[in-house]
């Protein structure tokens, strides 16, 4: 048998293959070294073998509680996604399985490649609503592209939705698909009564270099882009430099920055509470969107969530914190699961790309609903 990671997003040093039944695996750590976590591997020539991979430097990832209850996503046409048994003592990950064919993966979470992003963008661009522009080329020498659907007019709200500033959080990018896809559907009349009083700026993918790279955090230079906001580096950030040029031109009304949480197995989301200008009415912006995205998809609750920021006391370095005091306006951060979501759960593929894709379109709904308070 054979381990290949030598391929968009791929990442796993394999150091010891010999024994199909015993195969030592490690994941590969961010440019910086400072995290790691994602994995994304191919197993070659061992169909109908009982195959354990042990990934051993599990206990020495960036969220090793994530891995308690966990299940990896396998897949032999990078289509369809299911859960495999897996199991973790507190140092070793450990995935047990029998490829059915002679060529299978295996993932932290479903992958989002480049090729895909860019298959995004140009599928976007078929509806005459978008136009896209280059923000900036990453140090890498990817395009970070940003798309504005609707025409922009002084009397129309600005929304901001941003994801993937976290490589390894692929579900953000699959939450874009389906939220894109319902915005341009020109059967559904909520969107287009939407882009009639909105223009939206769309950024569906924060981070490329990292996400070529196989990172869990950081872009090319080591850099978490969301503790970049408050000071971002032209140099060693870029990605959120230009972002946050772009946002000051056009300025906010509305914006939400898409991630994924490893630990928690809930869809929920972290508003801006602690931030100095934070006052009544934006706590019923908050609340307002939040119990009508609960409704429109019952995979999304309100019970869990982050702590929140005591007053005064908000991490400026985020996305979130920082647009919501910049701008003064509704911001907040919109975070899905790794593993399965504990109220709603499905467990053959768990959290799965398909679900992140309707989370995206029901946003929509929730957006509609907020509009007149923004």
């Amino acid at each position: 048998m054979h381990i290949n990671q030598r391929f968009d997003g791929g990442n796993i040093v394999c150091l010891d293959a010999s024994d199909p039944g015993a195969v030592e695996l490690q994941i590969r750590s961010d440019v910086g070294d400072e995290h790691k976590q994602w994995f994304y591997f191919q197993v070659l020539d061992a169909r109908d073998q009982p195959c354990r991979f042990d990934i051993t430097n599990a206990g020495q990832v960036s969220f090793p509680r994530a891995f308690h209850d966990y299940q990896a996503v396998a897949s032999y046409d990078r289509e369809f996604w299911f859960r495999v048994p897996t199991r973790y003592d507190g140092q070793t990950l450990t995935i047990e399985h029998s490829p059915e064919t002679d060529s299978i993966y295996y993932a932290y979470f479903a992958p989002y490649s480049f090729e895909r992003h860019q298959q995004l963008i140009a599928a976007t661009l078929a509806s005459p609503q978008v136009q896209a522009d280059t923000l900036c080329i990453t140090p890498d020498g990817h395009p970070l592209t940003r798309l504005t659907i609707g025409e922009p007019a002084s009397d129309k709200k600005v929304c901001w939705i941003i994801g993937r500033q976290h490589p390894g959080e692929t579900m953000a990018e699959w939450w874009m698909e389906g939220f894109l896809e319902r915005l341009l559907d020109e059967q559904d009349s909520l969107s287009r009564q939407l882009l009639e009083h909105c223009v939206f700026h769309v950024v569906p993918n924060m981070n490329p270099d990292g996400s070529v790279r196989g990172h869990l955090r950081c872009n090319a230079h080591g850099r978490n882009l969301n503790r970049e906001w408050l000071e971002p580096s032209k140099e060693f950030s870029p990605e959120v430099y230009f972002v946050r040029e772009a946002m000051a031109k056009t300025g906010v009304d509305f914006c939400l920055d898409v991630h994924g949480d490893e630990e928690l197995p809930y869809n929920f989301i972290a508003g801006a509470e602690g931030i100095p200008a934070w006052n009544k009415h934006m706590a019923l912006q908050l609340s307002t969107f939040k119990s009508v995205l609960q409704t429109a998809c019952p995979d999304f609750q309100t019970d869990v969530g982050y702590p929140i920021a005591e007053p005064g006391k908000a991490n400026l370095t985020l996305c979130t914190a920082y647009v919501a005091e910049h701008h003064k306006c509704l911001a907040m951060t919109l975070e899905m699961p790794f593993k399965d979501t504990t109220a709603t759960p499905m467990p053959s593929t768990g959290w799965s790309p398909d679900r992140c894709q309707r989370l995206g379109a029901a946003n929509i709904d929730a957006i509609w609903q907020v509009l007149p308070l923004l």
